[in-house]
């Protein structure tokens, strides 16, 4: 259950949050863990294991529109805009009439461009 991993995150307990997801994933190969375990790293500014874990969730679920939005937000943080847009595309054809997913990860590029 990652209802409580997710209470973690939300009050910025990367480290607790880190701990229980590093537990779960000994156990299980999901894809929604793997995610959270990304975006958790990047928040502590691990860009490159978070880089792994992100990889990680989208080889078991290619479709997973929050890894895809999380990577390209890694991408925006790092400066490589061109992987960033690339995860932008695959929204947009994993959403065509839009996401959630696909409207954050346009902003993030967006506030970079015009920074």
């Amino acid at each position: 259950d990652l209802t409580a991993v997710k209470a973690k995150i939300k009050a910025k307990d990367y480290a607790g949050a880190l701990a229980e997801l590093r537990d779960i994933a000994e156990d299980t190969q999901q894809a929604d863990v793997y995610n959270l375990l990304g975006f958790t790293l990047r928040k502590t500014g691990d860009y490159k294991t978070a880089l792994t874990y992100y990889t990680k969730a989208l080889e078991l679920k290619p479709d997973h529109k929050a890894a895809r939005e999380y990577l390209g937000e890694l991408y925006v943080e790092t400066g490589d805009m061109n992987k960033a847009k690339e995860q932008l595309a695959s929204l947009t054809q994993l959403c065509p009439s839009g996401c959630e997913e696909l409207e954050d990860l346009q902003k993030a590029i967006d506030t970079k461009v015009t920074k």
